[in-house]
Protein backbone atom coordinates (compact mmCIF):
# COMPACT_ATOMS: atom_id res chain seq x y z
CA UNK A 1 0.00 0.00 0.00
CA UNK A 2 1.39 3.43 -0.92
CA UNK A 3 0.37 7.04 -0.91
CA UNK A 4 1.58 9.04 -3.93
CA UNK A 5 1.87 12.62 -2.67
CA UNK A 6 1.54 15.44 -5.20
CA UNK A 7 4.40 17.37 -6.77
CA UNK A 8 6.47 14.24 -7.45
CA UNK A 9 7.12 13.39 -3.82
CA UNK A 10 8.59 9.97 -3.08
CA UNK A 11 6.28 7.03 -2.45
CA UNK A 12 5.34 6.33 1.15
CA UNK A 13 6.10 2.69 1.91
CA UNK A 14 3.86 0.73 4.26
CA UNK A 15 4.61 -2.48 6.12
CA UNK A 16 2.60 -5.03 8.08
CA UNK A 17 3.81 -6.21 11.45
CA UNK A 18 3.79 -9.79 12.62
CA UNK A 19 1.26 -10.98 15.22
CA UNK A 20 1.84 -9.79 18.79
CA UNK A 21 -0.16 -10.01 22.03
CA UNK A 22 -2.70 -7.21 22.28
CA UNK A 23 -1.69 -4.71 25.01
CA UNK A 24 -5.31 -3.79 25.76
CA UNK A 25 -7.45 -6.91 25.48
CA UNK A 26 -6.09 -10.09 27.07
CA UNK A 27 -6.02 -13.17 24.90
CA UNK A 28 -6.19 -11.26 21.62
CA UNK A 29 -3.53 -10.79 18.96
CA UNK A 30 -2.76 -7.55 17.17
CA UNK A 31 -1.18 -6.71 13.82
CA UNK A 32 -0.37 -3.23 12.56
CA UNK A 33 -0.02 -1.47 9.26
CA UNK A 34 2.73 1.11 9.63
CA UNK A 35 5.10 3.51 7.92
CA UNK A 36 8.01 5.67 9.03
CA UNK A 37 8.00 9.45 9.18
CA UNK A 38 11.05 11.16 7.75
CA UNK A 39 12.06 13.94 5.45
CA UNK A 40 10.50 17.32 4.66
CA UNK A 41 6.96 15.94 4.22
CA UNK A 42 6.73 14.18 7.60
CA UNK A 43 4.21 16.64 9.05
CA UNK A 44 1.94 16.46 6.01
CA UNK A 45 2.07 12.66 5.88
CA UNK A 46 1.30 12.50 9.61
CA UNK A 47 -1.66 14.84 9.14
CA UNK A 48 -3.05 12.88 6.19
CA UNK A 49 -2.71 9.54 7.93
CA UNK A 50 -4.21 10.84 11.18
CA UNK A 51 -7.36 11.70 9.24
CA UNK A 52 -7.27 8.11 7.96
CA UNK A 53 -7.22 6.70 11.50
CA UNK A 54 -3.49 6.25 12.03
CA UNK A 55 -1.59 7.07 15.23
CA UNK A 56 2.00 8.22 15.77
CA UNK A 57 4.57 6.69 18.15
CA UNK A 58 8.17 7.87 17.78
CA UNK A 59 8.81 7.92 14.02
CA UNK A 60 6.21 5.22 13.32
CA UNK A 61 2.65 5.97 12.17
CA UNK A 62 0.46 2.90 12.52
CA UNK A 63 -3.07 1.55 12.40
CA UNK A 64 -4.31 -1.81 13.74
CA UNK A 65 -5.24 -4.32 11.04
CA UNK A 66 -6.14 -7.23 13.28
CA UNK A 67 -7.84 -9.98 11.21
CA UNK A 68 -10.40 -11.02 13.83
CA UNK A 69 -10.89 -7.83 15.87
CA UNK A 70 -11.98 -4.25 15.22
CA UNK A 71 -12.13 -3.03 18.81
CA UNK A 72 -9.71 -0.10 18.25
CA UNK A 73 -11.79 2.83 17.01
CA UNK A 74 -10.08 6.11 15.97
CA UNK A 75 -11.78 9.04 17.72
CA UNK A 76 -11.53 12.82 17.71
CA UNK A 77 -13.26 15.65 19.56
CA UNK A 78 -15.42 18.04 17.53
CA UNK A 79 -14.06 21.29 18.97
CA UNK A 80 -16.76 23.78 17.91
CA UNK A 81 -19.56 21.68 19.39
CA UNK A 82 -17.70 20.72 22.57
CA UNK A 83 -19.14 21.93 25.86
CA UNK A 84 -17.44 20.90 29.11
CA UNK A 85 -19.50 18.84 31.51
CA UNK A 86 -20.04 19.94 35.10
CA UNK A 87 -17.23 17.63 36.14
CA UNK A 88 -14.88 19.09 33.52
CA UNK A 89 -15.78 22.62 34.59
CA UNK A 90 -14.77 21.66 38.12
CA UNK A 91 -11.44 20.42 36.77
CA UNK A 92 -10.86 23.78 35.09
CA UNK A 93 -11.71 25.68 38.27
CA UNK A 94 -9.53 23.41 40.37
CA UNK A 95 -6.54 24.13 38.15
CA UNK A 96 -6.93 27.87 37.70
CA UNK A 97 -3.65 28.31 39.56
CA UNK A 98 -1.72 26.44 36.86
CA UNK A 99 -0.02 27.98 33.85
CA UNK A 100 -0.15 26.22 30.48
CA UNK A 101 2.66 26.86 28.03
CA UNK A 102 4.04 25.45 24.82
CA UNK A 103 7.62 24.21 24.61
CA UNK A 104 9.77 22.86 21.77
CA UNK A 105 9.94 19.08 21.34
CA UNK A 106 13.26 18.78 23.15
CA UNK A 107 13.52 16.33 26.03
CA UNK A 108 14.69 17.74 29.36
CA UNK A 109 15.78 16.15 32.61
CA UNK A 110 12.86 17.85 34.36
CA UNK A 111 10.38 16.23 31.98
CA UNK A 112 12.02 12.84 32.32
CA UNK A 113 11.83 12.92 36.13
CA UNK A 114 8.09 13.61 35.92
CA UNK A 115 7.68 10.92 33.25
CA UNK A 116 9.58 8.29 35.27
CA UNK A 117 7.60 9.04 38.43
CA UNK A 118 4.33 8.83 36.51
CA UNK A 119 5.24 5.50 34.93
CA UNK A 120 6.32 4.00 38.26
CA UNK A 121 3.03 5.09 39.84
CA UNK A 122 0.58 4.23 37.03
CA UNK A 123 2.27 1.67 34.77
CA UNK A 124 4.95 0.03 36.88
CA UNK A 125 4.83 -3.29 35.01
CA UNK A 126 5.02 -1.78 31.51
CA UNK A 127 8.00 -1.42 29.18
CA UNK A 128 7.70 2.36 29.45
CA UNK A 129 8.41 2.16 33.17
CA UNK A 130 11.87 0.85 32.29
CA UNK A 131 12.72 3.69 29.91
CA UNK A 132 15.97 5.51 30.61
CA UNK A 133 16.57 9.17 29.81
CA UNK A 134 17.87 8.23 26.34
CA UNK A 135 14.69 6.26 25.63
CA UNK A 136 12.54 9.17 26.77
CA UNK A 137 14.51 11.57 24.58
CA UNK A 138 13.94 9.26 21.61
CA UNK A 139 10.19 9.28 22.27
CA UNK A 140 10.19 13.09 22.19
CA UNK A 141 12.72 13.66 19.43
CA UNK A 142 12.02 10.91 16.89
CA UNK A 143 9.44 11.41 14.15
CA UNK A 144 8.85 15.07 14.74
CA UNK A 145 5.93 16.22 12.64
CA UNK A 146 5.15 19.81 13.66
CA UNK A 147 5.53 18.52 17.20
CA UNK A 148 5.63 20.44 20.47
CA UNK A 149 5.07 19.93 24.18
CA UNK A 150 2.34 21.44 26.32
CA UNK A 151 3.52 21.99 29.89
CA UNK A 152 1.48 22.77 33.00
CA UNK A 153 3.33 24.48 35.86
CA UNK A 154 2.19 25.44 39.34
CA UNK A 155 2.67 28.78 41.07
CA UNK A 156 6.25 27.87 41.98
CA UNK A 157 7.10 27.10 38.36
CA UNK A 158 7.25 23.36 38.99
CA UNK A 159 6.34 21.12 36.07
CA UNK A 160 3.39 18.93 37.07
CA UNK A 161 1.97 17.82 33.69
CA UNK A 162 3.20 17.48 30.14
CA UNK A 163 1.67 16.45 26.82
CA UNK A 164 3.42 15.58 23.56
CA UNK A 165 1.35 17.01 20.70
CA UNK A 166 1.36 17.14 16.90
CA UNK A 167 -0.12 20.03 14.93
CA UNK A 168 -2.22 18.56 12.12
CA UNK A 169 -3.83 20.25 9.15
CA UNK A 170 -7.24 20.15 10.85
CA UNK A 171 -6.42 20.05 14.54
CA UNK A 172 -4.11 18.87 17.27
CA UNK A 173 -3.20 15.29 18.10
CA UNK A 174 -2.69 14.35 21.75
CA UNK A 175 0.19 11.91 21.31
CA UNK A 176 1.07 11.14 24.93
CA UNK A 177 0.65 12.80 28.32
CA UNK A 178 2.11 12.27 31.77
CA UNK A 179 1.70 14.12 35.02
CA UNK A 180 2.16 14.16 38.78
CA UNK A 181 0.05 11.17 39.76
CA UNK A 182 0.22 12.20 43.43
CA UNK A 183 -2.08 15.14 42.61
CA UNK A 184 -4.96 12.88 41.67
CA UNK A 185 -7.66 15.35 42.74
CA UNK A 186 -6.56 17.76 40.02
CA UNK A 187 -7.50 15.28 37.23
CA UNK A 188 -4.48 16.50 35.29
CA UNK A 189 -5.02 14.17 32.34
CA UNK A 190 -8.46 15.68 31.75
CA UNK A 191 -7.09 19.18 32.32
CA UNK A 192 -4.44 18.77 29.63
CA UNK A 193 -6.98 17.63 27.04
CA UNK A 194 -9.26 20.54 27.93
CA UNK A 195 -6.29 22.84 27.41
CA UNK A 196 -5.64 21.33 23.98
CA UNK A 197 -9.31 21.79 23.04
CA UNK A 198 -9.06 25.46 24.05
CA UNK A 199 -5.92 25.88 21.95
CA UNK A 200 -7.55 24.27 18.91
CA UNK A 201 -10.60 26.53 19.29
CA UNK A 202 -8.44 29.65 19.59
CA UNK A 203 -6.60 28.67 16.40
CA UNK A 204 -9.78 27.87 14.49
CA UNK A 205 -8.98 24.16 14.22
CA UNK A 206 -11.96 21.79 14.19
CA UNK A 207 -10.58 18.67 15.89
CA UNK A 208 -8.51 17.22 18.71
CA UNK A 209 -7.42 13.67 17.89
CA UNK A 210 -7.30 11.22 20.81
CA UNK A 211 -6.11 8.06 19.06
CA UNK A 212 -8.01 4.83 19.68
CA UNK A 213 -10.99 4.19 21.91
CA UNK A 214 -11.70 0.61 22.99
CA UNK A 215 -15.07 -0.01 24.59
CA UNK A 216 -13.80 -3.00 26.59
CA UNK A 217 -10.71 -1.22 27.94
CA UNK A 218 -10.94 0.73 31.20
CA UNK A 219 -7.74 2.58 30.24
CA UNK A 220 -9.61 4.13 27.30
CA UNK A 221 -12.79 5.08 29.18
CA UNK A 222 -11.74 8.72 29.68
CA UNK A 223 -11.98 9.43 25.94
CA UNK A 224 -15.73 8.86 25.94
CA UNK A 225 -16.16 11.78 28.36
CA UNK A 226 -15.23 14.37 25.72
CA UNK A 227 -18.35 14.91 23.67
CA UNK A 228 -19.37 15.24 20.95
CA UNK A 229 -16.93 12.58 19.85
CA UNK A 230 -16.43 11.52 16.25
CA UNK A 231 -15.31 8.03 15.25
CA UNK A 232 -13.93 6.68 12.00
CA UNK A 233 -16.02 3.92 10.46
CA UNK A 234 -16.23 2.21 7.11
CA UNK A 235 -18.00 5.21 5.56
CA UNK A 236 -15.79 7.87 7.10
CA UNK A 237 -15.97 9.99 10.25
CA UNK A 238 -19.32 10.21 12.01
CA UNK A 239 -20.74 11.73 15.19
CA UNK A 240 -21.06 9.05 17.88
CA UNK A 241 -24.39 9.02 19.74
CA UNK A 242 -23.84 9.55 23.44
CA UNK A 243 -25.55 6.28 24.40
CA UNK A 244 -22.97 4.32 22.37
CA UNK A 245 -20.15 5.64 24.58
CA UNK A 246 -21.64 4.41 27.86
Amino acid sequence: MSIIPPHHRPLQQFFRSGPMPCPYLPGRVERKLFTRLSGPYAAEVNSTLSRAGFRRSHDIVYRPVCPTCSACVPVRIAVDAFEPTRSQKRVLRMNEDLRLGQAPANATTEQYRLFATYQASRHGDSDMARMAMADFAAMIDEGRADTSLVEARDGDGRLIACMLTDRLGDGWSAVYSFYDAAQEKRSLGTYMILGLIARARAEGLPYVYLGYWIAQSRKMAYKARFRPLEALGRDGWYRVPDDEML
